[in-house]
C-alpha cells in the first residue's frame, strides 16, 4: 500500500471522527426535557397544558432557558414548519405514545422528536380536538396502534405539511380553536421543514 493511500485512508478516518465529535457535542448540548407542570402554557392557545387529553410537545430554542410548551404534537410541529417560528432549535421532545397514557402521559415518556415515528390519519384527536401525529419511540409499537386506529406510520422528516398546516388560516386550527398559527397560504412552497433545525 503506497504512502498517498495511507494519507487518504488516514485524513477520511479523522474526518469521521471529527464529525462523531461534533454530534457529540451537539447531542451533549441538547437540554433534558422537563416536567409538565401546570404552569405549562400552550404556545398556540394559551391554556394550561396539562389540562389536554393526549401526546403533547415541548421545544427548546437555544438560548432560552425554558421550552416553548404545546397542548398537542401536532402543534409542536406546525412550529418547526412556519416559517415565522425560531429555526435555531435546542431540541424537540414528544410523548412515547406506546409507553404514555393518553388521558395524562407521564412524565419519563419524553423523548426525542426527530427519531420518534409518528401516526397520522387516525381516530384519535389530539389535545385540541384537531388531527393528531401520535408519536412512537419503536415502529412496532406504531404499527400496532394503526390496527386498533387506522392511520399510516411516518418518520418525523415524512410527516407532510398538509397534514399538519392543512386547512389552519389565521387565528384557528382546523378545530376552530383560536391561536396565534398562519394558514397554509403562506407556508406554501415551504416544501417540506427544515430536518437542520434541530442540530
Amino acid at each position: 500500500m503506497t504512502s498517498r493511500r495511507l494519507i487518504t485512508i488516514g485524513v477520511a478516518v479523522l474526518g469521521l471522527l471529527l464529525g462523531a465529535c461534533e454530534d457529540d457535542a451537539r447531542m451533549a448540548e441538547a437540554p433534558p426535557p422537563r416536567d409538565l407542570t401546570r404552569e405549562a402554557i400552550g404556545h398556540y392557545c394559551n391554556m394550561i397544558v396539562v389540562d389536554h387529553l393526549g401526546p403533547k410537545g415541548q421545544i427548546f430554542v437555544r438560548g432560552v432557558a425554558e421550552p416553548v410548551w404545546f397542548t398537542s404534537v401536532r402543534d409542536t410541529i406546525a412550529f418547526t414548519m412556519l416559517p415565522g417560528e425560531a429555526k435555531n432549535l435546542a431540541a424537540i421532545y414528544v410523548n412515547d405514545m406506546g409507553r404514555a397514557n393518553w388521558d395524562a402521559p407521564e412524565p419519563d415518556t419524553w423523548i426525542d422528536a426527530k427519531g420518534a415515528w409518528y401516526v397520522i390519519g387516525s381516530d384519535r384527536v389530539g389535545g385540541m380536538g384537531a388531527p393528531e401525529a401520535v408519536p412512537f419511540g419503536d415502529k412496532p409499537a406504531a404499527e400496532a396502534f394503526t390496527h386498533k386506529h387506522g392511520g399510516q406510520v411516518v418518520a418525523f422528516a415524512d410527516i407532510p405539511t398538509d397534514y399538519i398546516l392543512g386547512g389552519v388560516t389565521e387565528g384557528e386550527d382546523s378545530a376552530g380553536h383560536g391561536h396565534g398559527m398562519h394558514g397554509t397560504d403562506q407556508a406554501a412552497g415551504m416544501g417540506e421543514h427544515a430536518e437542520e433545525s434541530v442540530q
